[in-house]
């Protein structure tokens, strides 16, 4: 009997099979639907994690004050979850720090920055920034971020200001264009360059100092460090806890007053995190998939018994046993497939849901699971599952018809 007949046979059994085998292919629908969304929602959040690691810039260390213990995701990496507590009274850094950290093994750059919020007008429509006072002799050789049009702040700038491309889209619709001027806190500052993203006024720090309020003339909101090495990036945050320490004169770790964020050691602790709870889901969904799998054999068992005669006629005109275990076989594979089509279309649709009520909840909880990535080989690998499933499901009670006495089957009842 040639494949394709033994392939119209089972569609056959399968378009005329009772409700339990449509209940059956429910159960591979259930199963496929949640690995395909579990995987699917876990690749999403990973792409999202390194495209926003990346943007932090995996060779740029950040010192900030206070020191911060993190609760959930280690870091205090507050856009994907993880909150933190300041357990010790916050000390500013200090230009004194700066010198320390120019001074270390693996270090190229040393940007002291310092931040605020003030009020930024542009024809007659004033908003509350976050303006960041930088050192401009160093800053385009730190920052991570890309200009969307114009140029980097530069030496003989002083109010000037680069705005970030989130700030004008979504503050001032009509754009802002190069070389006009805005006004922040009563001074007027040039722009000179828009980025590609982000929310942040960017001018000069030594002008930052007179416009933000509240700033002294040595202190810096954060330091930012590029290495040279990042494969030494561990060993470098080290050294600079030890050294600036040593130059605080802090003795002991509890009475550690900032601290060093370490991008890589972020993105190790996430998706050390990620990897557990896609574990722990994908253990549920495989289940649902065994659960789906006892069924089909079921199923494929009741088929069997149900079709006794037919396989005996089958038999009696000549069919081969080989015949009877590919048709069957087939019939299982078949539910198999067509729970597996179901389950992906069903998968699509969940993760899209969770990714679209994640982003409206909008909390840095959840900010996590706003993107979802469905790629083609997930779809090819799911429906290979489902059908692989359906037919090892269905190999016993196969062989167990292939089997059969043809005289035995003429005369079941």
């Amino acid at each position: 009997m040639r494949l394709k007949k033994s392939f119209q046979l089972a569609l056959n059994i399968l378009l005329h099979s009772k409700l339990r085998s449509w209940l059956t292919i429910i159960g591979i629908v259930i199963g496929i639907a949640a690995v395909v969304s579990i995987v699917s929602i876990s690749q999403g959040a990973q792409q999202q994690l390194q495209e926003r690691l990346g943007g932090l810039g995996a060779d740029v260390l950040t010192v900030s004050p206070g020191f911060r213990q993190a609760r959930g995701f280690e870091g205090g990496f507050r856009d994907f979850g993880g909150q933190s507590s300041t357990t010790t009274v916050q000390k500013n850094l200090t230009s004194k720090d700066v010198l320390v950290l120019k001074s270390l093994p693996n270090v190229k750059y040393v940007l002291g920055q310092i931040s605020g919020r003030q009020d930024l007008t542009y024809s007659s429509k004033t908003a509350s920034v976050s303006i960041n006072g930088v050192d401009i002799s160093v800053w385009k050789d730190v920052t991570t971020e890309k200009m969307a049009s114009g140029r980097f702040l530069v030496q003989s700038d002083s109010f000037s200001v680069v705005l970030g491309g989130d700030l004008v889209k979504s503050t001032f619709p009509d754009g802002i264009p190069l070389n006009s001027n805005v006004i922040i806190n009563g001074k007027s500052f040039k722009v000179v360059g828009i980025t590609e993203s982000g929310r942040t006024a960017y001018i000069p720090i030594e002008i930052a100092r007179t416009v933000l309020d509240n700033v002294g003339e040595k202190e810096f909101s954060s330091i930012s460090i590029k290495i040279k090495d990042v494969n030494l990036a561990t060993e470098t945050t080290n050294l600079i806890i030890s050294r600036l320490m040593m130059s605080r004169g802090e003795i002991n770790a509890k009475d550690q007053d900032f601290t060093v964020t370490n991008p890589a050691d972020i993105q190790a602790s996430i998706q050390q995190t990620m990897n557990s709870m896609s574990l722990f889901l994908g253990a549920i969904a495989a289940i649902s998939l065994l659960v789906g799998a006892i069924g089909i054999a079921n199923t494929m068992f009741t088929s069997v018994l149900e079709k006794t005669r037919e396989i005996g006629i089958m038999k009696a005109i000549g069919a081969k046993n080989s015949d009877i275990l590919s048709i069957f076989l087939l019939n299982s594979g078949l539910i198999g497939l067509v729970g597996g089509l179901g389950g992906v279309i069903l998968g699509y649709i969940g993760s899209g849901l969770i990714s679209y009520l994640s982003s409206s909840m909008g909390g840095g909880e959840t900010r996590i699971l706003s993107s979802t990535l469905v790629t083609p080989s997930l779809v090819i690998l799911s429906l290979f599952f489902s059908v692989l499933i359906g037919m090892i499901a269905g190999a016993i009670p196969a062989y167990r018809a292939s089997k059969l006495n043809p005289v035995d089957a003429l005369r079941y009842e």
